[in-house]
C-alpha cells in the first residue's frame, strides 16, 4: 500500500480549508485516510500540523505530494518536489511556406 500524505478539502463553496491526512494514494481527494496531521487554511494562511506524526509517516515510507511539500518546508522541513511550470507552447510556423 502506497500511502501518500496530501490535503483533503473541508470547507464550504468560495472558502476552502485543507485537513492534512495521510491515505493511500488509490483512495478519493476527500475520501478514507489513515490519520490526521493537521489542517490548513489558506485565506487566514494558518498552518497546524503534528511534527513527530509527519516525521513518523515518513520513516514508514509515506511521501508527501508537491504541495505539502511546500507547506512543510516552510516550517523546517527539506523535500524535494518535482513541480516545474510548463513552458509557454511557441506556435509552429507553417511548413508549407
Amino acid at each position: 500500500m502506497a500511502v501518500k500524505i496530501r490535503l483533503a478539502r473541508a470547507g464550504a463553496k468560495k472558502k476552502p480549508f485543507y485537513k492534512i491526512v495521510a491515505a493511500d494514494s488509490r483512495m478519493k481527494r476527500d475520501g478514507r485516510f489513515l490519520e490526521k496531521l493537521g489542517t490548513w487554511d489558506p485565506i487566514t494562511k494558518s498552518l497546524n500540523f503534528s511534527k513527530a506524526d509527519v516525521e513518523k509517516w515518513i520513516a514508514t515510507g509515506a511521501s508527501p505530494t508537491d504541495s505539502v511539500a511546500k507547506l512543510l518546508n516552510k516550517e523546517g522541513f527539506d523535500f524535494k518536489f518535482s513541480y516545474v511550470p510548463k513552458a509557454k507552447q511557441e506556435k509552429k510556423a507553417d511548413e508549407s511556406e
